[in-house]
């Protein structure tokens, strides 16, 4: 009995002993069937209805990746009203990377590919078609990948437009929805020309991610799409004036390495917060200021 008392004292000791942001990444995600259908009905009641346009992508004044200014016809779509939560991922995803906890705070340290298991494995619960594809399969069970480890998926990732299944946003549905997209209004940021307003960044956050939503929304109703954390676009990162991409509905560059994160984050001051300015990252990189939100075509279910 002595013996197994000092065995498990010895335990204890030794996982207090982790440190608290690299014990709380160990920590399984152990949720309950009804606690996963809240969620799961939590996340298809986020969505805004974002209507189909043509705006003027790019800014005339900005930094030389968001030059030249060139019109962009985007179809209509659904988007998520904020970043996915800590509670939305816990529902799929096997642990929480997150340094910050908290069920309304934004899901951070999600690199480029744990985003579009995510979306995969989301548009499966919820019978939808997946919109990504790995050497032909849509499972991500079967991409011999794991989350959350700064890996990459090997193999040729390809997403279909006309999937009905949750995705990243196209960089060019990324602007159109945080100018505001046809009730657009002109401001600097999404929502407004005072950032306060609107974000979490670097004047106001403290150093650290905040609730979603705690901010005003844009004129779609759209939260944080400035500051935050930066979101994951689906992609690669190329030149305007060196795209192939046509003028409706753009992809971005065939191939490349970085994938296109837009909006700031908690961490940014104002000149990397506003709608158009553009930054890129590697897509095995789940740093600490990375998140996503989510969007599916408007297609027929």
């Amino acid at each position: 009995m002595k013996s197994s008392f000092f065995r498990i004292l010895t335990c204890t000791l030794g996982l207090m002993a982790l440190s608290l942001p690299v014990f709380a990444q160990l920590r399984l995600v152990d949720a309950s069937a009804e606690e996963k259908a809240d969620e799961l009905k939590s996340i298809k009641d986020s969505f805004v209805f974002v209507e189909g346009g043509t705006f003027s992508m790019g800014s005339s004044d900005g930094e030389r990746y968001e030059k030249p200014v060139h019109d962009v016809t985007v179809s209509s779509f659904y988007m998520g009203k904020t970043e996915i939560t800590q509670a939305q991922w816990n529902i799929l995803m096997e642990y929480n990377p997150s340094y910050f906890k908290g069920d309304n705070l934004p899901v951070e340290f999600v690199s480029w590919y744990d985003a579009i298991v995510f979306c995969n494995r989301l548009s499966m619960m919820d019978g939808r078609t997946p919109a990504y594809s790995v050497n032909g399969k849509t499972d991500p069970d079967a991409w011999n990948y794991k989350p959350c480890k700064n890996d990459s998926i090997s193999g040729t990732v390809t997403m279909d437009l006309n999937a009905n299944g949750y995705r990243l946003p196209t960089e060019a549905e990324w602007e159109y929805a945080a100018c505001g997209g046809n009730k657009s209004k002109g401001y600097k940021y999404s929502g407004s020309d005072d950032l306060g307003s609107v974000a979490w960044y670097s004047e106001n956050s403290g150093g650290q991610t905040h609730d979603v939503a705690t901010k005003a929304p844009n004129e779609l109703g759209l939260y944080d799409m400035s500051g935050n954390l930066w979101e994951w676009c689906w992609d690669w990162f190329d030149l305007y004036n060196d795209s192939k991409s046509p003028a409706s509905n753009p992809t971005g560059a065939s191939s490349g390495y970085p994938r296109v994160d837009r909006g700031g984050s908690s961490y940014d001051n104002e000149n990397r917060c506003h709608n158009t300015h553009r930054t890129f990252s590697s897509p095995e990189s789940g740093g600490h200021s990375h998140g996503f939100r989510i969007v599916f075509s408007a297609v027929s279910d």
